[in-house]
Formats: structure tokens, sequence, C-alpha cells
């Protein structure tokens, strides 16, 4: 096997990542760390080495944007992961910054933007009422707000058009189908345009040029989600771009002519489809810069400069400045450099099939070095679970197969990304068909000689944690250890404790289970890991955020609890500064080193060991019960 990669290396916060060109095509903004650490955003002219940090928070920034006058910059943040996020504006001249949601307690879905109005946004917040969204104008130079349009009770999504007037919107139904509604402007009423059945999906992107046509993702006549243009004063139709067995995913729409350029489709690697012939020559000579997959995600305001991203399983993610007229790229820089001086595991696309006969993709990483018999396996379980694994850089994936393991990761039903089918066969099926597929995708790992089925372990993140804790309590005997990070155990207090967003409980009720709904109880308990936490024999590390909106504090605690009542066996590891997943360097690096330790007592795998108690600037608080480690 090549050495073992040092933590600090692989789970260093990137160098430089996410560029984003200013709409004036002068300067580039990128996220990178400060001298603590801190992911912050930095400015640079094109052509220049002027590079300046422009932020000062004490907690990563995660995603931000120009605004169009290229003058500011804004970012969304939260605090100590409440996810109640606040958008702030950056003046690039005086450095001043200003919350523009400065309210207590309030969250800030999204924001949209225009380039007919760069003055001014469109944000998306709860402020009048905790359980809807309401779409509020904002003056980016003032701070000032108004209330817009006011939620009705049933809208989950809203859409402007390119004049920053909001005219589609997403509705949740009573029978927990879906509504387009749309309107021509704003004197105008709001009328129903598509309906879809529970079972179907529809989502609105945004107008054409001249407003009449709205494109949408649309699964309406399909199986799989395909992107269509739909006609709001009459029934046309039309569609733009789909791939049977697989959704759309990347829709590609230019800023200004507001047209739809190319749409991406995943079945293992990312496929474009090229819809605007104007940038076919484009996306030809780009597919030749690198053996990555590809995507455009930035662009000035002439549409003459584009920032191109590399992405892949093994490597580090590049970025390139593509000029459009001389069809000629200069190389920005890498996420992660030294990445590509070390030796990281191969990560294949794979697919099996479950006991019912349902195909399920995934993706699978070998350790390197030696032969892929009879390894030590970690099952990693996506969270979501509406959500999917793609071919991208998974760093919990390359540090576990850098220590022996064959690490697999299936996108089992309830995964977005293969089509209604796929999705919906998940429905009310936790601890279920969802968990048969974990477990058959462990006998195929066993059945094709690449996993031991002595030393099987399961880890994950949010559904991912969930399905690690009902592995080891619905399957005791196919597990050696199990790890979960936020992940809830009793499903009628999870959902009930969610945060008061109309959209998430009415979703989680309709797919998941009605806590408040007698004939649900059953159903509920079974899928519930707590109830059968008596037949837990195999150690666990159970991970949580003190902060974590979704699953409470009180959630691991119980089963945690509950283990220690039945003479069981974990490791309760609390970070008392972080939410629903980690944020901070110091504790994503205690976490892991934590993981590899567990893997390596219950799996044999290979560990850097961990010094002291915990990682220098980790917030982590632990409770050992019985004999975990």
């Amino acid at each position: 096997m090549p050495p073992l990669i040092p933590r600090a290396v692989l789970l260093a916060n990137p160098r430089r990542s996410q560029p984003v060109l200013s709409p004036d095509g002068i300067r580039i903004a990128y996220l990178a760390p400060n001298e603590r650490d801190v992911l912050q955003i930095w400015v640079r002219t094109l052509g220049q080495s002027d590079d300046r940090c422009v932020s000062a928070e004490p907690r990563s920034i995660q995603s931000y944007q120009w605004a169009w006058d290229s003058k500011s910059i804004l970012y969304r943040q939260d605090n100590q992961g409440d996810e109640n996020f606040h958008f702030c504006t950056i003046d690039l001249e005086t450095a001043n910054v200003r919350d523009l949601t400065p309210w207590q307690g309030v969250r800030c879905s999204y924001i949209m933007t225009s380039g007919k109005r760069p003055g001014e946004i469109l944000a998306v917040l709860n402020v009048r009422d905790r359980k809807l969204m309401d779409v509020w104008r904002i003056d980016l130079r003032t701070g000032a707000a108004t209330l817009e349009v006011e939620n009705p009770g049933d809208v989950i999504w809203w859409v402007a058009d390119d004049d920053l007037v909001v005219r589609a919107a997403r509705v949740r139904t009573p029978d927990d189908g879906f509504e387009v509604r749309v309107r021509t402007d704003t004197a105008s009423p709001w009328r129903t345009l598509l309906s879809a059945a529970p079972d179907q999906g529809v989502f609105p992107l945004g107008f054409n040029h001249d407003g009449r046509e709205v494109f949408l993702l649309s699964s309406l006549g399909s199986d799989t989600i395909r992107v269509v243009a739909r006609a709001i004063e009459s029934d046309g139709e039309r569609v733009v771009a789909s791939m049977d067995g697989f959704d759309a995913e990347r829709v590609m729409i230019h800023p200004s002519r507001q047209a739809i350029e190319a749409v991406s489709f995943e079945p293992g690697r990312r496929q474009w489809s090229v819809i605007d012939g104007g940038i076919a020559a484009d996306f030809e000579a780009i597919r030749g810069l690198d053996d990555g997959d590809f995507r455009v995600v930035s662009r000035d305001s002439d549409d003459r400069k584009w920032i191109v991203e590399f992405q892949g399983a093994h490597r580090s993610t590049r970025y390139y400045l593509w000029d459009r007229a001389a069809k000629q790229a200069d190389f920005l820089f890498s996420d992660r450099p030294e990445f590509d001086q070390l030796q990281l595991a191969e990560v294949r696309p794979i697919r099996y099939f479950a006991r019912d006969g349902l195909e399920v993709h995934g993706y699978l990483a070998l350790p390197a070095g030696i032969e892929p018999r009879n390894l030590p396996l970690v099952l990693n379980v996506h969270g979501g679970p509406w959500l999917r694994d793609y071919w991208t850089l998974n760093l919990w994936t390359q540090l576990l197969a850098n220590r022996g393991y064959a690490v697999l990761q299936p996108n089992y039903r309830g995964s977005m990304g293969y089509g209604m089918k796929h999705l919906h066969a998940g429905d009310r099926n936790w601890g279920l068909k969802m968990q048969d597929d974990l477990t058959d995708a462990v006998k195929w790992a066993v059945d094709e000689g690449i996993a031991g089925a002595e030393r099987i372990a399961i880890i994950g993140l949010s559904y991912g944690g969930y399905a690690a804790v009902a592995g080891a309590a619905f399957t005791p005997e196919l597990y050696k250890c199990a790890i979960d990070l936020c992940g809830g155990c009793n499903l009628f207090n999870m959902i009930r404790s969610f945060p008061p967003y109309i959209a998430m409980r009415a979703l989680w009720n309709a797919r998941v289970g009605n806590p408040d709904d007698p004939a649900d109880k059953e159903l509920l308990t079974n899928a519930s890991p707590l109830f059968a936490a008596d037949r837990i024999r195999i150690p666990l590390l159970i991970v949580q955020g003190a902060n974590d909106s979704r699953t409470k504090q009180s959630e691991a605690e119980e089963i945690v609890a509950t283990i220690e009542k039945n003479g069981g066996a974990a490791t309760y590891v609390l970070y008392s500064d972080e939410g629903h997943g980690l944020t901070r360097p110091s504790n994503t690096m205690d976490f892991l080193a934590r993981v590899e330790r567990f893997l390596a007592e219950h799996l044999g795998g290979r560990c850097e060991p961990m010094d002291g108690e915990r990682i220098e600037g980790s917030s982590a608080l632990v409770r050992v019960i019985g004999p975990a480690k």
C-alpha cells in the first residue's frame, strides 16, 4: 500500500476554491483560509497578484456570489450551525459589511438577482411567519427591505423573471402533490399552470427572454426528470433535454439571454447534452483540457470569459479561465494541489440488483497497492435521503481507502437521479426496503469477492447516520461496528422537532410517516432504531452537533442512554459549536481521527495515532459507554 497519508494533509481546508468571476470580468473572488484556518472570501485582479482577504467571519463561509455591480459581494452565514442563514454584503471599496437580513431567528433560504436590477435582490425569508417563506425586496445600498410577495400558506419555492418580478411559485398541495403557479405580471392573478401527483415531480427554474415560457424540471409524462419549456398562456410544451433512466441534473442558462445552453446527466460520470449550438465548439474544446468532469461555474456579463471547473473522485479540483473568442484556457489553480502528488484510491461506478430486482447504482473505492480480495469494507451511506452520491472527491472515502478499506457508496432507493420510480420506491420504507438495499450492497461486495463478510462497517451523516444505527439494530449480524453522525433514531421526535418550515414537515409526513397520525404509529415505531436498541450487539460511535436544528442533541442522547441501559457499547461525542454536520476544521479532524481509530480496533485497518483526548481546537465532549473506544 502507499504510505499513510496524514490527516493534516488529507483533511486540510482547500488552499483556494470556488472561484467566481466578477460581472465586469476584471476580478475573481475565491474562498481560502485565513491565518486562523477559517475559509474567507478573497479577491484578486485578473493578471495581477494583488490577492486580499475581504471577509472576517468567525466560521467558514460556504457560499457567496458577486453583486451585479461588481462592487460588492454577497454571502450566506448562520450562527454555529443553527441553519438560520443570513445574507450579508461586503462593499469592496469601503470594506463595510452589512447584514441584509438581520432579523433574529429568521432564515433566508436563498436570494434572486438580475443584471437588469443590479442594486436590488429578492430574499426569501420567514420574517412574518416562521412557517412560511415570503419574498422581500432589499436595496443593496441602503439595506431597506420591503415585503414583495406574501406567501398564501402553501408556497415552498419562488421564481422571479429577468426583471426581478416574482412570477412563478412551486406549491405543495393538500394531497401531497405539487403545483406550479404563474402570473403574467404583478397586476395579474396567480393561476395554476401544472399539477403533479405525489409520485411525480415538477420544479420551475426560470423564464425565457420574453417571459412567455417557463423552464421546468418535470417528470410529467415520463419516469425521469426532463428539462421542458412550457408556454404560460397556452398548453404548448417542448422537451429540451432528457435521458432514458436518468434525471436531468445541472441546467446551464445564459444569464442575460435567458436561454438554456446545456443540461447534464449523471449515469456514472457526467454527460452534457448541448442545447445551444453557440457553445458547442466551446464544450468540445473544453473536454480536451482535462480528464475530469467539467462544468461552467462562472462567467462575465459579456459572456467572453468563463471559469470552468474539473472534478475527479481521486484528485484535486482544477479551475481554468476560458477565453471564448480564442478558445483557449489559462490554468487558475487547484483547490488541493498536494493531492496530485498522492496515490489516492480509484473510484469507479458500480451497479447491483436489490432482492426485489431494483437496479441500484453507486461507487466503489478500492485501496491502492493491494489485491481487491476479501478486504475490510466500509459502507458509506449518503444523507438526505433524497440526494445522491456522485463521481467526485469524497474525503471520507479517500481517508478510509488509504487506511486499507474498500468503500462502497450505494445510491439506494429513495436517492435522486434515477427517475421517479427509484425515488419513490423509498417512500415509507425507512428501515425496510431502503435498509435492504444497503444489506444487498454488502452482499454484492461479498459475493464479488471484494469484501470479507466478517469485516464490514457502516458509516453515514444525517440519513446515513440513521442507516448506520438502523443497521446495528435491524441487521446486528451484518456489521462489526457502526458510526453515526447526526442521524435520528426516534423518528417520532425527529420529525416533530423539525424547524417550522412547512415544506420540510409536509414532505416528511408523506415520504416517511406522520408522527401525529395514529395510522402511522406502527410504521414509525418499526422504522426507529431506538425501539429495537435491545438488539444492538456491536459497538457504536455516535456523534452529534449541539446546535443541530434537524436531529436534536436529545435524539443522540436518547439512543446512548438506551444502549447503556441494555449493557451495550458506545462512544458518544458532542461538538458544542456545530450543527447538522461538521464545519470547523479542528472538529472534522477530531471526528475522523476517532473514526479511523474506531475502525482500526474493530476491522483491523491502518490508523494514524490520535494524540491526547481531542484534536487541538476541537470542542469535542466525549462519553464512553461500556468497552467502546
